[in-house]
């Protein structure tokens, strides 16, 4: 995005090293350009002057030839109505990034310069001895969920994102383009890029749990939707390959649900009318696509020959009787969408005039393909019906399932004031609250086994013990298939579950979904298979959960309160013992992962992720949460969403049938001594240091944080200024703004200088190059490290804190950087990221768009929290470079 010679001169973009990719770099040259006119359509070219002059002195600086002060005297020297622009401008230019490396990925698969993933594995497991026929069995029974969840990490507005992704796909036509064709598609993409610039970027107002979800929703009209087919299709025609079937019409091997409107988890907005208004909300997008769907076949299937059987459902009809059927169920879903519009769950009277089940829609769709099959016109099944059944299979009437999540102690606080208000106490006199474990599960089990219901019709519950029994009953009167699991956070006992299994019972609920404790910190973890031992042994509790135990585990608070590596390895072996206790139990096992987008959430890639995984731990089933700006990396695209359900599906079934070797003895002995030392370097800051609370504090902008409208929830639990009440996106958001990524290494950084200092450098290499898990672990390490940059620490604190306040962040500079020089001995590297230069360099190249955002930050933070009512441009200004680092580093939360 540099700057001509005078306001009509056209700026061009500045692509990098010439290491990336020459169409990677023509394109975020193209859009650099765009952007630059765009800019000096409105500022003039005495501003493009001034972006070009920044972001020529950033370069200078990475490249030694400027010092940074000489960068921030000119930023600070900026005139205040510039402020807005100047950020806004880096922040567009990151995010033009973003989209052309989104695109390039796309690009990368469609030139077959990425191996097809899903052939590689098969070819891996016939090489293994596994016939065509049992990868279809595998395939068929796969069950991997993806779920899309609330969590506030996505800074950009609904409205910007529909704009990015038509760039996208303008991108993707002028490549397919020339002549006239190409010069029209540029100048779309022109008129696109202007409509980004003049937009409002940021949101003004805290989205409510409604606009969450039907951000949610929009992900699967305008991308799921039409990814699905593609995706079962590419299964079909791999299969074929293999000489083994296709698919059954009933397969779904991926299926997604939401958090969006479910998870109310300290988040006081997230009531039972929402739930039920988001319910309602999912059937009306699920009737409504549907409805898309059979208006165009009903178009397209004239065809008359038809079985005997079909003609007499399609009412006799012999002229188009496809048409006939298909116009009922037209008729249907026009009246189903009413009624969802209506948002009011109660049936019509006459429940048959619309759908309400699934084999309800399923059925006559069905019955069109039988029939044209047998008529021998399979090619024209096999077309865009067949596209809609496996929608049908996947989505089904409510689109998406709902999980409802709540606090193990709110429905503790539930039974208490019921047992108080009944006066069922013990002999000490004390109510459910105060009752230890074992008389808590006698009373629970001995409530379900009773017919006679425990809570009186009318009773004065307190407010917040009212509000989760009135989302049980939402949750009871829900048809099978709406509601996906309900998670009980911070769970720690047996009783967890049995108090939400009882809560529903009374609610009025026969069949509850799968009730799933999440443990989520070390303690948590590290005690899991002994809280779900007890469980499964509880005389009564299969009767009442079944054989199949779903558990999940929870990256997020575990790394913050552990450290990565620590909880990595916690994480580890709770899923090893987990998976021995329900062999014990003779139960199925569906694990749970709840990753955040960010390396000290648990993220990372999805593929590798799940191969890392303990041997057995996966077993033809995985869930997992996609959230925030990683949904719309992932998913936001309908090419991007068809990988990445190939990623996991190919993963999910690799794991399956070929997992990972179980670590050696000497690597585990070499886990814990290093789990151990990186948890004492981990707690020995974040919770013994008398100064990291007031340095973190200090120096991040995580008081500011809250002035972006990210998302419904609160960012802390409690109103209060530690560690502990602050949420794990915050956290890593706050230091991921400064660049000191400190969530994802600290701890490690002790834990491998030990191992090294103990010369075990080469058990260490052989762990990286033969067990995923420590490999993936290492890996991620180093991409954040290549993402730290002290230089930008420092200069936060030199703009934030007195000289004499420096210590603390001087040392952990001091340990990251001497974590980078420890990953380069262990892996024989000269640089970070030797073996992924592209990476490398878009870092590189993200860096001359970021250090002005960072520096200008750190300006803002300043000047913000120095006058005693800043600004107006001062405060949104500090709100774009927030979210323009976010974007830049796209992994933020």
């Amino acid at each position: 995005m540099t700057a001509g010679n005078s306001a009509g001169d056209a700026p061009a973009a500045d692509a990098g090293p010439e290491e990336l990719d020459p169409a990677l770099r023509d394109d975020v040259r193209l859009l650099g350009e765009l952007l630059g006119r765009a800019i000096a359509s409105e500022r003039g070219g005495e501003f493009i002057g001034r972006i070009e002059t920044i972001r020529q002195l950033a370069k200078e600086v990475r490249a030694g030839s400027t010092s940074w002060e000489t960068l921030r005297d000119y930023l600070a020297a900026l005139p205040e109505d510039a402020l807005v622009d100047v950020a806004r401008a880096f922040n567009q230019f990151l995010n033009l990034a973003n989209i052309a490396e989104q695109h390039h990925q796309i690009r990368l698969r469609q030139r077959a310069e990425e191996q097809d993933l899903l052939a590689g594995v098969f070819q891996r497991l016939q090489e293994q001895g596994h016939r065509p026929e049992e990868l279809a069995q595998a395939l068929a029974a796969s069950a991997v969920e993806l779920v899309l969840t609330a969590h506030p990490t996505e800074v950009i507005r609904r409205t910007l994102i529909r704009k990015y992704d038509a760039i996208a796909h303008g991108l993707g036509r002028l490549e397919q383009s020339s002549g006239a064709e190409a010069e029209a598609t540029r100048t779309a993409l022109a008129r696109l890029v202007a409509e980004a610039w003049y937009s409002d970027e940021l949101r003004e107002e805290q989205p409510t749990p409604q606009d969450e979800a039907k951000w949610g929703f929009a992900v699967v009209e305008n991308s799921l939707w039409q990814a699905l087919p593609r995706f079962m299709g590419r299964l079909d025609r791999e299969l074929e390959a293999l000489g083994a079937e296709p698919l059954p019409l009933s397969a779904a091997p991926v299926r997604f649900a939401i958090w969006m409107g479910g998870d109310r988890d300290g988040n006081p907005n997230v009531t039972a009318a929402v739930t039920r208004e988001v319910l309602m909300l999912a059937r009306w997008m699920a009737a409504d696509l549907f409805l898309r769907d059979v208006e165009s076949l009903q178009s397209q299937l004239s065809m008359v020959r038809a079985t005997p059987e079909f003609e007499a459902l399609a009412g006799g009809a012999t002229r188009e009787p496809y048409r006939a059927v298909l116009r009922q169920l037209r008729d249907r879903l026009r009246r189903t969408l009413l009624w969802a519009e209506a948002l009011d769950p109660t049936p019509p009277a006459d429940r048959s005039s619309i759908i309400l089940d699934q084999s309800e829609l399923l059925e006559p769709l069905l019955a069109c393909h039988r029939s044209l099959v047998a008529c021998g016109m399979a090619s024209i099944a096999n077309g865009e019906l067949l596209d809609t059944l496996r929608r049908v299979a996947c989505f089904g009437v409510h689109l998406v399932k709902l999980d409802i999540r709540q606090s193990a102690d709110r429905h503790e606080d539930a039974l208490d004031a019921i047992t108080a208000h009944l006066d069922i106490r013990d002999e000490a006199g004390n109510s459910y609250g105060d009752w230890d474990e074992a008389a808590r599960q006698r009373f629970l089990l001995a409530e379900l086994a009773s017919r006679r219901p425990l809570f009186p019709a009318q009773w004065p519950a307190p407010e917040q013990v009212a509000e989760v029994l009135d989302t049980c009953r939402v949750v009871a009167r829900q048809p099978a298939g709406a509601i996906g699991q309900y998670i009980i956070s911070m769970a720690a006992q047996p009783s967890d579950v049995l108090a939400v299994l009882l809560l529903l019972r009374e609610a009025g609920m026969e069949q509850p979904p799968p009730v799933v404790p999440l443990f989520e910190t070390l303690d948590d973890l590290e005690r899991a298979p002994a809280v779900v031992d007890a469980l499964l042994a509880l005389d009564g509790y299969r009767q009442l959960a079944g054989d199949h135990q779903h558990v999940m585990i929870g990256y997020s608070d575990s790394a913050k309160d552990a450290g990565q590596l620590a909880a990595a390895w916690a994480q580890y072996r709770a899923q090893e013992a987990l998976v021995a206790v329900a062999k014990r139990h003779d139960v199925r096992l569906t694990l749970f992962h709840g990753r955040g987008g960010a390396v000290g959430r648990g993220g990372g890639p999805a593929h590798a992720a799940i191969l890392s995984q303990p041997p057995g731990s996966v077993g033809g089933s995985l869930r997992v949460t996609e959230q925030g700006e990683m949904i719309r990396f992932k998913f936001g695209l309908p090419d991007l969403a068809e990988q990445s359900m190939a990623l996991y599906t190919g993963a999910t079934l690799e794991a399956t049938l070929l997992p990972p070797p179980a670590p050696t003895q000497a690597w585990r002995d070499v886990m814990d001594r290093l789990a151990a030392l990186a948890l004492d370097g981990y707690r020995s800051v974040v919770r013994d240091d008398p100064e990291f609370v007031p340095f973190f504090r200090a120096v991040t902008p995580e008081q500011e944080l809250g002035k972006l409208a990210l998302g419904s929830r609160p960012a802390r639990r409690k109103a209060t200024a530690d560690v502990e009440s602050l949420r794990a996106i915050p956290w890593v958001f706050a230091w991921t703004q400064i660049r000191l990524m400190l969530p994802a290494w600290l701890g490690t950084d002790a834990a491998l200088h030990g191992a090294l200092a103990a010369d075990e450098r080469t058990l260490l290499a052989d762990m990286a190059a033969q067990w995923p898990f420590f490999r993936m672990q290492m890996d991620m390490l180093e991409m954040v490290m290549a993402k730290t940059d002290c230089e930008l620490v420092r200069w936060y604190q030199r703009r934030l804190l007195a000289a004499d306040r420096r210590s603390l962040g001087e040392a952990l500079c001091g340990r990251a950087e001497g974590l980078a020089r420890d990953l380069l001995t262990l892996r024989g590297h000269g640089q970070l990221l030797q073996d992924d230069p592209q990476l490398r360099e878009s870092i590189s190249v993200r860096n001359t768009y970021l250090d002005p955002l960072h520096l200008l930050q750190a300006e803002l933070l300043e000047r913000s929290r120095r006058a005693e009512r800043p600004s107006a441009a001062v405060e949104r200004a500090l709100k774009v470079t927030m979210a323009g680092i976010s974007s830049g580093l796209r992994n933020t939360g």
